[in-house]
């Protein structure tokens, strides 16, 4: 899973990634522009944790998410624009994490996060909008009669009232995966940062923020980016203390984490045993057989069964022997859906 993290300048946008990574991206105006940050982090998981402390293998791997600090938009109220550059960087990942200014600015000026949050969305549906048109200019000069031609039209009708394609309703999985080379900007799900100060680090969001993430289906996250900066280059027990002090529960990574799991409707399931014990991020809904060609082709092909027990019934009995016995071990067909927190071992044809 691969994040964006876009925002106008001041936003604190790479403040905001390297809380998230962990790393020390240059930030500021004096930061090189046009330069796209990299960073991944390691999806914090107890239930990996639990199995492996059962199972004590060689090897632990969380879930990773994926984090491209995205060159910033040209500040200011009026005449903001992406670049093409900027465009181009933020269709080749998965979601999209705007941050929007939750403190003052450098010149004093009072935060706007509605108008910023809203202003970027415009930008992107401008953007979506231009794709269309030219694409639409090009069919229609070569009289192409294809389902394309009226697909493209519902969409250019929606982002021309307004309407972000990730809300667009009557258009089946079908035609998106036939929509899927365009890597349209407003179809990707967008999650809102709001970057406060210290002192506002526990309050929630303004009451019209929250309220325009509800009515467009947009996670909400708030984070005092500066502390969350300095909390990420601790050491694990430094950081629980100096957390516990600003009265939070946990680091931001957890709290962005968890709502960007939501918002891309992911959940894991989990494989066990002496060697490795491993989260496997996966699409809410997919079947037994699809989860498995997550870990390699070969076993979604080869597909015979899965036996799955659920990580706490394993960490409290302590075995899939003790499962078995207990009749929490099943052994679940093609059509199973798999569920988060799932252990699975999958029974295949080489």
């Amino acid at each position: 899973m691969k994040i964006g993290l876009v925002g106008f300048s001041g936003s604190g946008k790479t403040t905001v990634f390297n809380a998230l990574t962990g790393l020390s991206a240059e930030t500021g105006f004096t930061a090189a522009r046009g330069r796209t940050n990299l960073g991944a982090v390691k999806v914090p998981d107890a239930r990996v944790s639990a199995l492996a402390d059962l199972y004590h293998p060689k090897k632990t791997t969380f879930a990773e998410v994926a984090f491209s600090d995205v060159a910033a938009a040209a500040a200011g109220a009026q005449g903001q624009s992406l670049d093409e550059a900027t465009l181009r960087a933020m269709r080749e990942v998965d979601a999209l994490c705007q941050v929007v200014r939750g403190f003052t600015g450098a010149a004093g000026e009072a935060p706007e996060p509605l108008s910023e949050a809203q202003n970027l969305e415009n930008e992107m549906n401008l953007a979506d909008l231009i794709l269309i048109e030219k694409r639409l200019e090009k069919l229609k000069k070569e009289k192409s009669k294809s389902s394309e031609v009226e697909l493209l039209e519902r969409l250019k009708t929606a982002l021309e009232t307004g309407t972000p394609l990730r809300n667009l309703e009557g258009v089946g999985a079908e035609e998106w995966v036939a929509l899927s080379g365009y890597r349209f900007l407003t179809q990707k799900p967008l999650l809102l940062v709001l970057n406060v100060d210290e002192g506002n680090a526990t309050n929630p969001a303004p009451a019209d923020l929250a309220a325009h993430a509800h009515e467009a289906g947009l996670g909400l996250v708030v984070l005092a980016g500066l502390v969350e900066m300095d909390i990420a280059q601790m050491e694990p027990e430094d950081q629980k203390e100096f957390v516990a002090s600003l009265g939070l529960t946990e680091p931001a990574v957890g709290r962005f984490i968890r709502e960007a799991y939501t918002l891309l409707e992911l959940i894991s399931f989990l494989t066990a045993g002496p060697d490795e014990c491993r989260a496997w991020p996966i699409r809410r809904g997919l079947t037994a057989p699809k989860a498995a060609g997550k870990i390699h082709s070969d076993i979604e092909r080869g597909f015979i069964r899965a036996e799955v027990t659920h990580w706490d019934e394993l960490v409290r009995l302590g075995s899939e022997a003790k499962c078995r016995e207990a009749g929490k071990l099943r052994l679940e067909g093609k059509e199973y859906i798999v569920h988060d927190g799932d252990v699975i071992n999958f029974r295949f044809n080489v």
